[in-house]
């Protein structure tokens, strides 16, 4: 059985190997390269386009559950590296 998690950028559902979590740690986004990391996790593909989305929607503060912005500087910075 494959573990499926849902992407909150685009809302798909997708394997959990295809998708990058993501953790905060006092309000900054965090990527957890291992998802491993503890605590509450947003897992989100890792493209421009999803990452902006959910950005936009506020959904890593939704699905992280935190009170006030989160910084997104450091994913942001690792998606351009990656695309």
């Amino acid at each position: 059985m494959i573990a499926v998690r849902t992407c909150v950028g685009c809302r798909t559902r997708a394997p959990r190997s295809t998708l990058l979590r993501v953790v905060s740690i006092d309000s900054v986004l965090v990527v957890d390269e291992r998802a491993s990391m503890p605590g509450r996790g947003a897992w989100v593909h890792e493209t421009r386009e999803c990452v902006d989305a959910a950005i936009r929607r506020r959904a890593f503060v939704r699905a992280l559950r935190v009170s006030g912005p989160l910084d997104t500087q450091t994913i942001e910075q690792h998606i351009q590296r990656k695309g």
